[in-house]
């Protein structure tokens, strides 16, 4: 991370992160600071750096305006672990559902696997030819020394060599990729499947992981094609080359530095207890997520974790209830609160053009592969756009969501009929069409709520 953090200063996190999400200036701005934070931080004196807290925020505003974007793309710039949960999916101890410590060992575990996979990506050129190794001892098997003379042996094992050397030149250069092999892969004992009860995920799987490692591994034979031997055999070497102790270690060390998580929907536990029957309370809740945010250790499968300084990002529609309605403690731990704004015409036209992953260039891509090239003309998105924010502002304002589903009925009948009964190389979408196949809809108030 701080390699990565070194070259990004705020600005350029800000215009990194325009690439994908258009507007929310103000929001933007809090996540680049945040994280630029964690950075500096990390080049203070160890004293003061234990007494830096990170600032933690609630992002505000309706569905659809990228607030989940926004905390997903900034986790990827600073290849930092990131976890998104909702809050509703969290309960009070002896309910059913999952409990808040189980989302800072979900953090833990896609940790442990992003440094999994870049350990991978050092050892695989080693992982590769200890398995291509493999692979020739199968095809030509290494000379075992008999009772014959020296200099037999000597002329034996150089043909041998010889031989082996022409193979391993047709094994690099595909020639018998689609030759059958059999060969030894290590496998356990067997397929085990530990059923708990509701909730117990988390006791569940190291209950799994405690009975497969008491278990002794035993050699399985598997029989394909050396294309994809070297696969799983390079895989199989790979996590021989890996230091298991040191990835939990680094792990660790990052969910504790640079973790994110990313608390959707916290506005559904912000107010008191239901006063209709048994119910979870929502305030049971927030006590429970309190500790987590303001520094606890948690125990986790790879060693306990410490969650002083793991970055909380927290959204919400506020529809209902307000910031304020969160008990006073957690409001404590979001000092820092940015209302992101709804989406207008002109920010639909945006998006739909603009970003790196717009929706427009989305389906073009995915036509081209049928040799269908769509335009879409300045009329023509001009009058989706407009469209979007109309059915946003009569029907429900789901923001940027909206435009996947008007895009999917004008684009329908195209992507049924292509390549069959439409073999055109070109199509050419306008304001006309948009209208046309829109109109019936946007103007029928109650189906458009079924359709848009």
């Amino acid at each position: 991370m701080n390699n990565n953090m070194h070259q990004l200063t705020p600005s350029q996190i800000v215009k990194e992160l325009d690439k994908f999400i258009i507007g929310q200036d103000e929001a933007k701005r809090a996540v680049a600071i945040a994280l630029r934070n964690r950075w500096r931080r990390q080049q203070v004196e160890e004293k003061m750096r234990e007494e830096i807290m990170p600032n933690n925020i609630i992002l505000i505003g309706p569905t659809g305006v990228g607030k989940t974007e926004i905390a997903r793309r900034l986790a990827k710039l600073a290849n930092a672990p990131f976890v998104k949960v909702e809050a509703s999916k969290f309960t009070e101890v002896g309910y059913v559902g999952r409990d808040v410590e189980s989302m800072i060992r979900d953090l833990t575990e896609i940790a442990v696997n992003m440094v999994r996979a870049e350990k991978t990506a050092v050892v695989r050129d080693k992982a590769e030819k200890l398995a291509e190794e493999r692979i020739l001892d199968q095809l030509i098997p290494p000379l075992r020394h008999s009772s014959k003379s020296d200099d037999e042996n000597s002329t034996d094992e150089i043909q041998n060599e010889r031989t082996r050397e022409w193979m391993r030149e047709k094994l690099r250069n595909g020639e018998l990729d689609e030759r059958m092999i059999e060969f030894d892969i290590t496998a356990p004992a067997f397929g085990m499947q530990v059923l708990g009860p509701m909730g117990m995920d988390d006791i569940t799987s190291n209950l799994q992981d405690m009975l497969s490692n008491m278990i002794p591994k035993k050699k399985k034979k598997r029989k394909t094609t050396i294309k994809e031997a070297k696969k799983i055999l390079a895989q199989e070497e790979a996590e021989k080359l890996i230091d298991m102790e040191a990835v939990q270690r680094e792990a660790t060390q990052r969910v504790q530095e640079s973790g994110i998580v990313f608390i959707d929907e916290i506005d559904k536990i912000a107010g008191a207890k239901s006063q209709h029957g048994p119910d979870v309370s929502r305030e049971g809740v927030q006590r429970d997520l309190l500790p987590i945010v303001e520094g606890s250790t948690v125990n986790t499968k790879y060693g306990p974790i410490k969650t002083d300084h793991i970055l909380f990002i927290a959204s919400g529609a506020f529809h209902v209830s307000k910031p304020s309605d969160l008990i006073p403690e957690l409001q404590g731990r979001f000092p820092i609160r940015v209302e992101l704004k709804s989406l207008t015409e002109e920010d639909f036209i945006k998006i739909l053009t603009l970003p790196e992953n717009a929706l427009l260039k989305q389906y073009t891509a995915l036509l081209q592969t049928e040799g269908v090239s769509i335009k879409f003309n300045d009329e023509a998105i001009r009058e989706i756009a407009r469209t979007a924010a109309l059915v946003n502002e009569q029907v429900e304002n789901i923001g940027a969501r909206r435009l996947h589903t008007i895009l999917t009925t004008l684009l329908e009948d195209i992507l049924f009929e292509v390549p069959d009964k439409m073999p055109e190389s070109t199509i050419e979408i306008d304001g006309e069409m948009v209208k046309k196949k829109l109109e019936k809809i946007v103007t029928n108030r109650d189906l458009s709520k079924y359709i848009l």
